[in-house]
């Protein structure tokens, strides 16, 4: 390996200065080499970020609309998507990954002598070369990851912040991740507050994580790993999360986000990560797999993620699961069209859903659902504005919320929601939501519920109640003016429901009504031609609501949060997928019944059909919401919500925050 890399380095260092390959080609090559020179020398954090940054990219080789511009199609399409793998030589760096550097110095030599022969290559034999290479290194790049999931000796991560010396932030630049100066703030701001604050952060955390399996009734004897999931910034309480971890007797894995082309899914933070340098490069570059996708592709894929988890079975076995630690705040991101960036055909299509659909399976039998459980919390981030301290020790107070008052006030909801068939909701004004969710029948109403009692447990903070309807006869429009999902900015997002499953979708993002359909084809039915609503919920976190109008942030909130301040409304898979079978109860003793639904009791005869890996919360706000109202077989109604007010019996206590706002 030291050999190789000797070679490969020399080589590289050896392309700026050499015009044997021709324009328009020459100075790709050359800054390419470049980069790849500066990432193993003392370069400071910008300067290896400094290419795809907004403000550069607009002449970068990474942005397909350049590379096209100055190479041509579909050239320039293929060699930009070289690139955005290339730039994956920096974490390798920082890990000292020989054999991770070396093969990407390696791809990049091969194409360039590709371009020294007399005549210029025809592209698909310089997409062969790529094809090749990710084809030959996917089952080591695969197992690499699944052992980093669940295999805690492998962790970089770790012992950087079981090390680090907090009086100053120097720390950070030794994970390799993009470094900005509200990374640093954060950090700073944490490492200034008193132990007790971050212990009490951690504590909410890790104990979340706990009472998640209790009040699952599943167990943590036989588990022995845990992996967290975070972003930079937050290193000090990270310590304190692991130690708690240790004492449950869970060791900890942090690894990297997934940054090679055929390790990453549709979460592109599933991993620690530092700030994103930008967004708008993850999008041009997500569907970069689109140059090879085929059945043999997806296959290769698939065999290679089965071979990666048998090598750890037994590891995977006692994985617990993940905790996360989510941020907001940051600036809203909506793309830009990017004309040449790499998309799927409609085959491509049907095969990457296959592909996510199969996959899942095959975790599934080596990490199981119904042995696993998870814990979210989510904390503010500089950029969130001037307000920034004001507003982190407001969620830290909102995360620690009373369970018990909410418990009670929520029971009332259920109470009258079991009373019904089925709940009509209504938006206001320009809101044009219109429908009616249907409820799963109750066999016992002594024994059985149709809604489960959410307090802060896996989803930190209270407080939600929450059910997955019957999809016939749910119809109707959702509409929400602003919303951010996975990272994306949506504007008069409308989503139609027939029978429970999408019919007809539009947004306000594009002038071309089109655009807007692919963007939400691509980043809500992740490809799929249709989903099932999956859940159906009523936010009561009054408390966090008022928080986001208070300071002007509540489009900025997390999916975490933003669930909780009114209903919502998830689009995919049920809240209990892959655990139907398993009983759950509230905390007065009465099972939840409504678990699954026409599509995922398909798992018992065709679970390629009854799964889509993904569940999307779309919330209306209370200032958008006309009324949430129970229907009652014989025409009654009970009205839960009027006007942005809860107006049931029993509720009225959620409403002093609103009051209270109202009156400043």
């Amino acid at each position: 390996m030291n050999e190789r890399m000797e070679l490969a380095l020399g080589r590289i260092a050896e392309i700026p200065g050499e015009t044997c390959v021709p324009e328009p080609y020459r100075e790709y090559f050359r800054r390419v080499a470049e980069f790849l020179l500066s990432v193993r020398k003392e370069t400071d954090n910008y300067d290896l970020y400094r290419d795809i940054l907004p403000e550069n990219y607009g002449t970068s080789y990474a942005n397909p609309d350049y590379a096209v511009r100055k190479m041509g199609s579909p050239m320039g399409q293929l060699l930009s998507a070289v690139y955005a793998e290339l730039r994956g030589v920096i974490p390798a760096v920082f890990e000292d990954d020989e054999e991770g550097i070396c093969v990407l110095y390696e791809l990049f030599l091969e194409i360039y002598g590709d371009f020294q022969d007399d005549e210029l290559p025809e592209y698909e034999g310089v997409k062969s070369i790529f094809r090749s290479y990710l084809e030959d290194y996917m089952p080591d790049f695969i197992a690499d990851r699944i052992r980093r999931q669940v295999d805690p000796e492998t962790d970089f991560c770790r012992e950087i912040i079981k090390n680090a010396d907090f009086s100053s932030t120097d720390y950070l630049y030794a994970f390799g991740e993009y470094i900005t100066d509200d990374v640093i703030a954060c950090a700073a701001y944490q490492n200034s507050l008193p132990e007790t604050k971050i212990k009490s952060m951690a504590d909410t955390f890790t104990e979340g994580y706990r009472i998640g399996f209790e009040h699952a009734r599943k167990s943590l004897k036989n588990k022995k790993t845990v992996q967290i999931v975070y972003c930079l910034g937050f290193e000090r309480m990270m310590r304190y999360a692991i130690e708690n971890f240790e004492k449950m007797g869970l060791s900890t894995t942090i690894v990297r986000a997934p940054y090679r082309l055929v390790t990453k899914t549709a979460n592109r933070k599933n991993g620690y990560t530092g700030a994103i340098p930008n967004m708008q490069f993850d999008y041009d570059h997500q569907d970069d797999l689109g140059l090879i996708m085929d059945d043999e592709y997806v296959t290769r894929r698939l065999r290679a993620l089965r071979e990666g988890y048998e090598e750890v079975k037994e590891l995977a076995h006692g994985h617990a699961g993940p905790a996360v630690l989510e941020t907001f705040g940051e600036e809203p991101f909506m793309p830009e069209d990017c004309p040449a960036r790499i998309t799927l055909s409609p085959s491509q299509k049907e095969k990457s859903v296959r592909m996510r659909n199969e996959g899942i399976q095959i975790t599934q039998r080596y990490i199981k659902q119904d042995e696993r459980s998870f814990t979210i919390i989510s904390f503010p981030v500089p950029s969130i504005g001037k307000d920034f301290r004001e507003i982190f020790d407001e969620v830290i107070r909102i995360n620690t919320l009373e369970n018990a008052k909410y418990e009670r006030i929520q029971q009332c909801l259920i109470d009258a929601l079991d009373r019904g068939y089925a709940a009509h909701v209504k938006g206001s004004g320009a809101n044009v939501t219109d429908l009616i969710v249907r409820f799963h029948p109750l066999e016992d109403g002594g024994t059985q519920t149709g809604f489960e009692n959410c307090v802060a447990d896996v989803n930190i903070p209270v407080g939600e109640v929450f059910t997955s309807p019957q999809l016939e006869g749910t119809d109707g429009t959702l509409f929400v003016s602003r919303v951010f999902l996975n990272g994306y900015e949506f504007k008069d997002l409308s989503i139609t429901l027939k029978d429970g499953m999408i019919t007809d979708y539009s947004c306000g993002n594009f002038d071309d009504p089109e655009k807007g359909r692919e963007y939400i084809e691509s980043n809500i039915l992740f490809h799929n031609k249709t989903l099932p609503i999956g859940e159906f919920a009523i936010g009561t976190n009054t408390y966090a609501y008022v928080m986001g109008r208070k300071y002007g942030v509540e489009g900025l909130l997390p999916i975490l949060i933003a669930e909780k301040t009114g209903p919502h409304f998830a689009m995919g898979d049920t809240c209990y997928s892959w655990e139907e079978d398993n009983p759950v109860y509230n905390p007065d003793g009465k099972e939840i019944i409504a678990r699954e639904n026409s599509v995922s009791c398909l798992r018992r005869t065709d679970p390629g059909k009854a799964y889509f890996g993904c569940h999307t919360d779309i919330t209306i706000p209370y200032e958008e919401l006309d009324s949430i109202k129970v229907l009652i077989p014989g025409g009654d109604e009970i009205p839960l919500i009027e006007n942005g007010r809860f107006v049931l019996p029993g509720t009225e206590e959620l409403n002093i925050p609103l009051d209270n706002f109202s009156k400043v």
